[in-house]
């Protein structure tokens, strides 16, 4: 019969054994959760116009064609964004680093970087209806999807849009004047906890 120190020295063994083995298999474990983990994004989306409204649609639809679980939270201008109709324009005023260039005539043409000071840009009735022309048109040229075909693609890789209740409070929105795929019209205060919980957090 064992004596209470041979029990003792058993023990003490015993938990020597079972350190090693955790200190084995655990960081191994731990790597093959993560491996299989499904990598999540969240994008808060604040900006209306047509050269803003391309960054968030581009990550989503980039990581939700990766795999990853994606929640857009659209607030102030960006709520604009799940609008049924957009009508995203841009303003180069105020925007010295919006490069100006053709999209139309012969390549030299489309070559020539446009000075376009914004003492001018102000003082011409339209301008920005111009500049909202030629960028839609560059984007075509190049193949570039519209946002709507953009948030198209989100909607069908299961990308969660999220509308800011608050934003549609303050601007006198109807839910219906939005796309019926909105999952959720809520406050900052229920999304915060699904962004704290993303491996990615972005801010637009």
């Amino acid at each position: 019969m064992a004596t209470t120190a041979e029990n003792t020295t058993q023990n003490a063994q015993l938990d020597t054994w079972l350190e090693q083995r955790l200190d084995e298999l655990l960081p191994k474990k731990m790597a093959e959760i993560e491996t299989s983990k499904t990598p999540s994004m969240s994008i808060i989306a604040t900006k209306g116009s047509l050269d803003w409204a391309y960054p968030p649609f581009i990550l989503a639809s980039t990581a939700a064609a990766l795999g990853w679980d994606v929640d857009m939270f659209f607030t102030f201008y960006g709520l604009l964004l799940l609008k049924k109709d957009i009508n995203a324009e841009v303003s180069p005023l105020g925007n010295p680093a919006m490069p100006m260039k053709m999209p139309f005539g012969p390549k030299w043409f489309q070559d020539v970087d446009w000075p376009m000071p914004n003492l001018l840009m102000a003082g011409v009735p339209g301008f920005e209806k111009v500049a909202t022309g030629l960028m839609k048109k560059t984007f075509k040229n190049k193949g570039v999807a519209t946002i709507e075909e953009l948030r198209g693609l989100c909607l069908e890789a299961d990308v969660n849009m999220i509308a800011c209740q608050m934003t549609v409070d303050v601007f006198g929105f109807d839910n219906s004047e939005f796309i019926p795929e909105v999952s959720d019209f809520v406050g900052a205060t229920s999304f915060l906890p699904v962004a704290r919980k993303s491996d990615v957090c972005l801010f637009i």
